[in-house]
């Protein structure tokens, strides 16, 4: 055979192989109407929370991280290139709050139908904006997960073409993409619980986190009170998921389609289980890709699926979108080499980025479990004087534990950060927590923005004159007692702060706070 003959081989080879891809206009279709709800959340989220946590009388404003980024790389320039956001052109409140609000109408957009690459990458750019403004309130796992799953999805679309189903078939690369990023999810996830907490390992974990979690719901109480063998199973069983199934992701049809069904049908028990934000619902997006349009013809209604086939009856194979899909996974095969080799390291990381647009990057969840649930409980009270006698009224959040007579909350895929972020103080101190410093001085003002992100204001009329934080150790109550939860004293987190405290007021003029 000679060269010419095996190019040509290689050219139908090539051009048979993207064929495949006619069988997933079901499957791109299912994939951007979860990534556009996804965003939806994200975005929504944001709108009604960034200005009161990084504005610019937030309680850690986003203007004075800029200003610190800037200062250790030395200029605005290096600091933007290591820290990309569109906000080093100018933040401001009203700019936060129209941007995140921009960005849910177009989320809207996505999940109603209409999605093109361009589309796609303004939401990206813009997402990764406001992560990397959000400092604490968006270091978790899930936003760098939706960051790569949103840029893996421009590929998936025409430039420009935003009908539900284009002319340009479904490039078959990409497919494979969603695939390893959905491996990497969950072989990250089962890995770093084998080699952390050992209550993985003896299958005791359960025991503990359904009352433990950051924000337990309603269902987590009766899960809790399931007998240990259920736990037990539960926990080998998520093993299982993790480790043994992603691999059967990458193999043949039928396989496929059982691992799809398994990993999808995990994602929504923990979503029944918990409020984990929005992880589970962006973690379904890469699975989706196991399934095929003859597998989803089953399930999603007739017409869908009618101009899905005709679309796939009327389609052109396009060789610059498969030259775009192969330069893409280039890059991707060339970012996956850090995460794989953290992957396999003994000194495995959870939840990092590798490269500054997080394109590729590592994940995993809970590798340790708390064995109790400690809470921090604000109080306030407006006597001058504080007596043995001073009644405090408490804060109630939006959904972390307070109040033990009330009923946990479904809140998610929405996510209430400054719950999520009082969780993880209450296992640290107040100096690892500065901001909540902050946020005390705020409910001494009655800062609207601040009390927006609360259930309520125990001090409607005027701000109190003393606010303190309390230490508490929380259980499920038993079967059978009305409270939801049981809860004991451990002591005093932050003392009795008040705005005349001279102390005080010298660590907040410390930290720029002082307003």
């Amino acid at each position: 055979m000679d060269v010419f003959s095996c190019f040509v081989s290689m050219d139908n080879l090539l051009e048979e192989f993207f064929a495949r891809g006619n069988s997933y206009w079901l499957t791109r279709f299912i994939i951007l109407r979860l990534l556009g709800l996804v965003y939806a959340v994200a975005f929504l989220v944001a709108a009604q929370q960034v200005v009161p946590l990084v504005g610019e009388h937030g309680l850690t404003p986003a203007s004075h991280f800029f200003e610190r980024v800037q200062a250790h790389f030395g200029s605005r320039s290096a600091a933007a290139l290591q820290l990309p956001s569109l906000f080093w052109f100018g933040i401001s409140d009203q700019g936060l709050a129209i941007f995140a609000w921009v960005g849910f109408g177009l989320s809207l957009v996505v999940l109603g139908g209409f999605a093109n690459a361009i589309l796609l990458g303004i939401l990206w750019a813009m997402y990764m904006s406001i992560i990397h403004v959000g400092q604490i309130w968006y270091g978790y796992g899930w936003e760098t997960q939706l960051l790569e799953t949103g840029f893996l999805s421009i590929f998936l679309c025409p430039l420009l073409d935003g009908r539900p189903f284009p002319n340009c078939r479904p490039p078959l690369l990409v497919i494979w993409l969603f695939r390893w990023l959905g491996f990497r999810i969950m072989i990250g996830a089962g890995l770093i619980k084998l080699r952390g907490d050992p209550c993985w390992r003896d299958l005791t974990c359960l025991y503990y986190h359904y009352e433990t979690q950051p924000i337990p719901s309603a269902i987590s109480w009766y899960l809790h009170f399931a007998p240990h063998w259920f736990h037990k199973f539960g926990t080998a069983w998520n093993h299982f998921i993790e480790l043994i199934v992603p691999w059967f992701s990458f193999g043949p049809r039928r396989a496929r389609h059982v691992a799809g069904v398994l990993l999808v049908s995990f994602q929504i028990i923990l979503i029944i289980s918990g409020n984990l934000s929005f992880l589970n619902y962006v973690t379904i997006i890469p699975f989706l890709a196991c399934f095929d349009d003859p597998f989803l013809r089953r399930i999603l209604p007739r017409p869908i699926v009618k101009r899905a086939e005709r679309a796939a009856e009327e389609s052109e194979p396009s060789r610059i979108n498969n030259t775009i899909a192969i330069g893409l996974s280039l890059l991707v095969a060339y970012l996956s080499i850090a995460p794989v080799a953290n992957l396999i390291s003994e000194r495995q990381m959870m939840n990092t980025s590798f490269d500054r647009l997080s394109l590729v990057n590592t994940y995993g969840a809970f590798g340790a479990v708390g064995k109790e649930r400690d809470e921090i409980i604000f109080e306030g009270t407006d006597d001058a004087i504080i007596t043995g006698d001073t009644k405090w009224k408490e804060y109630e959040f939006k959904a972390k534990p307070g109040n033990p007579d009330l009923r946990p909350p479904f809140i998610a895929p929405y996510q209430p950060r400054i719950d999520w972020q009082i969780w993880f103080a209450a296992m640290a101190s107040p100096a690892e927590y500065p901001w909540t410093l902050h946020f005390v001085w705020k409910l001494l003002h009655n800062d609207p923005g601040t009390v927006s992100l609360l259930a309520g204001n125990p001090f409607p009329v005027r701000p109190p004159h003393y606010i303190r934080a309390q230490l508490y150790r929380y259980h499920f109550a038993p079967p059978g007692d009305p409270a939801w939860w049981k809860r004991e004293p451990i002591g005093e987190w932050l003392p009795a702060l008040s705005g005349d405290d001279e102390q005080f007021r010298r660590i907040l003029a410390a930290m720029d706070w002082l307003d």
